[in-house]
This record gives structure tokens, C-alpha cells and sequence, in this order.
């Protein structure tokens, strides 16, 4: 279907129910008072307000009743609500355990080097901002439920495409079986007075499947989209006008399938779950916990609603004030010294007349809400309190990390279960962009496979000695082992390594009577290399030490029936005094 008919109401009707909660969760993520007082309906006057805020009814009065929608008398008040960000360091947290390192993208059919080729190409897009794209977009979408990722070329810039991001709340999508076969974004130019431009943009497939992108310039009003005028019209969209045809469509790029992806924050929608839209745009982070933040930012202010009442006065008679002449009032010298004469009457009680005063702050009553607040708001947002960095664990391996954090590693596991799928095909498109536009040559359409690492890795040692335990049980080949121990090498290190390895450690024949200068002097039927047999042994010294008798250890090491003739390798020495000797080991 074509672009919007001119009049049509703006923003579009059928975002009438979704649009005000993400206009909420907006607020909440900005986090300033400003965004959140304008969300609730919190406003400032100078004079009495209108009336209690319990007794405006509907959704206006539930709104009034939070803490950010409350009236401020300017006159006798001040305006003291102080904003605790866990929003935005929730929707951060999200980002982060999804995208602190850039997922793998590959290929692996090809011929004649095509998937090499093609493989390149992809590592280009994702040094080219494919990451940071994801990882931003994830940040926005954790707050407004999701977010649209689209494939965008633009010859003048740059000889590839690349990925950009529009926001759930300027997107207009239409899904069949919540799958996204149409969308139209919009993005207001500029607004003068009365008069708005916006600039529409529509993707959406032909009769073949190929996806459309059509272009539209409108100028109308605030609520009203207003008539649509030539791209010409406004500089932001002038540059487009000769690459689409007569009704608006770009030329070039008609490839199969959309170029864009619609990546829901998790899944299901509660809120909106009736509605035809809604229910396939997902869930904030942030839906749910509305009412627990406004209740932190509450009691952080009444926190530092005590601080300033808390801070030392006196109070002294009007006598004892310093007249500073018309209209400037009065004052006392805390750090006068000397006084004259003062006519004071004696009082009753007989109390001194300058009376000090200073109120209790309410500090652990205060932090112990905000600290049971904060961790409620985690919880049902889906994370771990560790995520957010409440707890002080100190160093811990990957292992004791995921143990801590589950919570928030199950949400990593949803979220990436919506996200791999989306990314692929995008990754896919951006091929045949790549090939129909930029007639890149070599490369070759199709599936791409995506792989999110751990945000969390073991150390050195620690994988060091996962390996040794492979090894020991004989489980694992050595390029495995080699996989196991360096995540981050490619297939051709690997293999080198495992190379080096076998020839360090390969069996030899050699002459059991001459044995290399320096080495122990080992008899078998055939002859080793000293060196692996000290491997073998090393390997041995462990299971014995771990509690394994000696005979046992030396068969699940390959050194059943050896005879040791020279001394005990120290690797295979037990600890002075234990009974468990190697005498007589064969």
C-alpha cells in the first residue's frame, strides 16, 4: 500500500494506547525532572493548588498520585524531587550483557573462495559500526519495549551499506503473524509555528517478495499530517528525490526480503497483549516498576529532605538582631566576640533566650527503604543485584559470576534468542545490498550464522586447568583442548598450535641404552622420548596426589608395566612421610 492519504491524524490512531506508556518509559530512561513531571502531570504554580490530587478520578488522578505528579505551591514550596537513575542504569546493564563484545558473524558454504570472500566482507561491517549499532540500539530498546534496525546505503558516504536504528516511538510497523512484512517511520524536520514537516518512510514487499522503500514529504500540524509536497521541498530530503521513481520508491537495492528488523526487548507483552500492534512489540525492562521508582525517588528526597532540616541553627530573640537599615531586615553575628549591654528580661524557666537547634537525620531508616526498593525494582526487571554492582563479591571465577547472577543471565538467554535470528537476516540483506547496489564482486548471498560470546570469561589458569583435567581423563583431542584454552584464535591457529604440539611430544624410537644427556633413563619395549614420558608422569603425579592409587595412575597414563631404572621423577614424589610410596611401581 502507498504512503499515508494527506490529513491523516498524527501521530496515527492506532498507536493511541501504546504511545503514552512509551512516552512514560521515554521519561523514566531521560531522567530528568523536567521529562518525568511533564509525564506525570506534575506541574509548578504560584499560588494554591486546585485542590487535593485524590480527588482528580481517572487515569489523570492515578497519575497525579505518584510522586512525580504531584502540584508544587512555588510560593510556599520548593521543588525537591530528586531522581535516582536506575532506569537508565537498567536499560545500560541490558546493553551491556548482550553486547559488551561484538558477536561472530559467518559463513561456511561457498565455492572457488567465495565464503573467504564473503567472510571478509562481513568482518568489515561489523568494524564498521555493525557492533556499536547493535549495542546503542539495545540500550533505547530496553526502555521502549524494542527497536527497528534497518539496512541503509548511501554512495556518497560510503562504498558499503551499514546499519542504522529508528526508536519504537517513531515507527508505525504491521505485523502478520507477528512477523513484520510493513513499516512506516516518521521523523519530524522541522517545526515552525504551526507548521511541521515530516519526512515518511515505508518499507514494505512487492508481488515478488522484494523489499520497497518508499520516501513521502508532509507538511502539516502537531496532531495533523498535512499534504504531501515534493521531496525538494525541504533540504533534509532533496538529496533523494532522483533516486526514487514517481511514486516515491527507491530504485535501486529491490532485493528479497525487508530491509528492516523489528528486535522485541523480551517476550511476552502484558499491557498491551489485546491489542492488534502492541502485543508483538515487547516488553520494557521498565514496565512493571513504574510506581517502585517513583517510591525510590520519593525516599531518596525525603532523605535529603532531612539533610537540610537536619542543618544547625539557633534561634535568638528579635532584640538581639542587627538592624541593617530599611528594607534589608535583620541579622546575627554567629562569630561576634564581644557584645554591648543587652536589656534582657530573665525568662520564667530560666533558660538561656539563644536556643540551639538541630534535627536527627534519619539515615539507616532511610537507605534500608531505599536499598529494599532498589533491589525490588532488579528483581522484577528480570536481573541480578550483581549486574547493577550492589554487592561487593570481590575476585570470583566465571563460574561463581554465573552462579550469582542467573537471574540475569536467563533474561541474556531470552533476549539473545530474539536477537540472533534478527541479526542473521540482517546480516543477510547487508550481502544483498552489497552485491545489487555496490556490485561487490566475490561474495555470496546467504545465511549467516551469529554467535554472542560470554560477557564473562575464565582466566588463563583457570582454563589451564580445565584443560589439564581433559587431559587426564582423556577426554578431549588436543585440538580441542587448544580451542578450549584460546576462545579467541581462528581455525588456522589452532590448527598450527596442535601442530607444534604433536611434534613437540611425538613418540620416537630411540636407543633405550643412550639416553639424551641430562634425562632420566626410561626401558620399554620400543623406546620413548624422554619427553613425553615426563608429560605421562607429570600427569600421573596428579591423579596420585589427587587420591588415586598408584597403579591405576599409571595406567590411565599409558605407563602400565614401565619400569622406572633411574631416579623417581620429582613429579611423581609424594609429600615426605606419606605412607602411600612409589616403591616397586612398575
Amino acid at each position: 500500500m502507498p504512503l499515508p492519504a494527506n490529513g491523516t491524524p498524527w501521530p496515527p490512531r492506532q498507536l493511541e494506547k501504546i504511545m503514552p506508556d512509551i512516552a512514560t518509559w521515554s521519561a523514566w530512561y531521560e531522567g530528568t525532572p523536567e521529562a518525568l513531571s511533564r509525564a506525570y502531570g506534575g506541574r509548578t504554580t504560584n499560588g494554591p493548588t486546585e485542590g487535593a490530587n485524590s480527588r482528580v478520578g481517572g487515569v489523570r488522578g492515578l497519575l497525579r498520585r505518584f510522586w512525580w505528579g504531584r502540584t508544587v505551591d512555588a510560593s510556599t514550596e520548593r521543588p525537591d524531587q530528586l531522581h535516582v537513575p536506575i532506569a537508565s542504569d537498567l536499560c545500560r546493564a541490558s546493553a551491556d550483557l548482550l553486547y559488551a563484545e561484538p558477536p561472530t558473524l559467518t559463513v561456511t558454504d561457498g565455492q572457488d573462495g567465495a565464503a573467504s570472500a564473503t567472510q571478509e566482507r562481513l568482518n568489515t561491517y561489523v568494524d564498521d559500526g555493525f557492533h556499536g549499532t547493535l549495542a546503542t540500539g539495545a540500550e533505547v530498546g530496553a526502555a521502549l519495549s524494542g527497536r527497528y534496525h534497518r539496512v541503509t546505503w548511501d554512495q556518497t558516504i560510503l562504498d558499503r551499506p551499514f546499519l542504522t536504528t529508528v526508536d519504537a516511538d517513531a515507527a508505525l510497523p504491521e505485523f502478520r503473524w507477528g512477523r513484520l512484512v510493513a513499516v512506516t517511520f516518521w521523523h519530524v524536520l522541522s517545526a515552525d509555528g504551526q507548521t511541521v514537516y515530516r519526512h515518511l518512510e515505508r518499507h514494505e514487499l512487492d508481488a515478488t517478495g522484494h523489499g520497497l522503500i518508499l520516501h513521502g514529504l508532509y507538511q502539516g500540524t502537531a496532531a495533523d499530517l498535512g499534504m504531501a509536497v515534493p521531496l525538494t521541498d525541504h533540504a533534509a530530503t532533496a538529496g533523494l528525490a532522483p533516486l526514487v521513481d514517481e511514486t516515491g520508491a527507491l530504485v535501486a537495492g529491490r532485493t528479497p526480503g525487508l530491509c528492516v528488523e523489528y528486535i522485541p526487548n523480551q517476550t511476552p507483552q502484558r499491557r498491551w497483549r489485546r491489542d492488534p500492534i502492541g502485543q508483538y512489540l515487547g516488553r520494557s525492562d521498565l514496565d512493571g516498576v513504574e510506581q517502585l521508582m517513583d517510591a525510590l525517588d520519593e525516599a531518596y528526597s525525603s532523605l535529603m529532605r532531612d539533610v537540610r532540616l537536619g542543618k544547625s541553627r539557633i534561634i535568638v530573640p528579635q532584640h538581639m538582631l542587627t538592624n541593617t537599615g530599611p528594607g534589608q531586615g535583620a541579622g546575627f553575628n554567629l562569630d561576634r566576640e564581644v557584645y554591648e549591654g543587652l536589656a534582657m528580661p530573665t525568662p520564667e524557666d530560666g533558660k538561656d533566650q539563644i536556643t540551639p537547634q538541630q534535627f536527627s537525620i534519619r539515615v539507616d531508616e532511610h537507605l534500608r527503604t531505599c536499598a529494599d526498593l532498589t533491589l525490588r525494582i532488579v528483581q522484577t526487571a528480570g536481573y541480578s543485584a550483581q549486574t547493577l554492582g550492589e554487592t561487593d563479591t570481590g575476585t570470583m571465577t566465571a563460574t561463581e559470576v554465573h552462579a550469582r547472577e542467573r537471574r540475569s543471565y536467563l533474561t541474556r538467554d531470552r533476549k539473545i534468542r530474539l536477537e540472533r535470528p534478527a541479526v542473521a537476516r540482517l546480516a543477510q540483506k547487508m550481502l544483498s545490498i552489497d552485491q545489487a547496489v555496490f556490485n561487490t564482486q566475490g561474495i555470496v548471498v546467504q545465511p549467516v550464522t551469529v554467535t554472542f560470546s560470554d560477557t564473562v570469561q575464565d582466566s588463563m589458569l583457570e582454563l589451564a586447568q580445565t584443560v589439564q583435567a581433559l587431559e587426564i581423563a582423556r577426554a578431549a583431542s588436543t585440538e580441542t583442548k587448544v580451542t578450549l584454552l584460546h576462545p579467541d584464535w581462528g581455525d588456522d591457529e589452532v590448527k598450527a598450535e596442535v601442530v607444534l604440539i604433536n611434534a613437540q611430544y611425538a613418540l620416537t624410537v630411540t636407543d633405550p641404552d643412550a639416553p639424551p644427556p641430562g634425562t632420566e633413563s626410561t626401558e620399554t619395549g620400543d623406546g620413548i622420548d624422554p619427553a613425553a614420558v615426563k608429560a605421562q608422569a607429570d600427569a600421573m603425579g596428579v591423579l596420585i596426589r589427587a587420591g588415586v592409587k598408584s597403579d591405576d595412575a599409571a595406567e590411565a597414563t599409558g605407563l602400565d608395566g614401565v619400569e622406572f631404572t633411574g631416579a623417581v621423577p620429582t613429579s611423581l614424589r609424594l609429600p615426605e612421610g606419606d605412607a602411600a610410596g612409589l616403591e616397586g611401581q612398575q
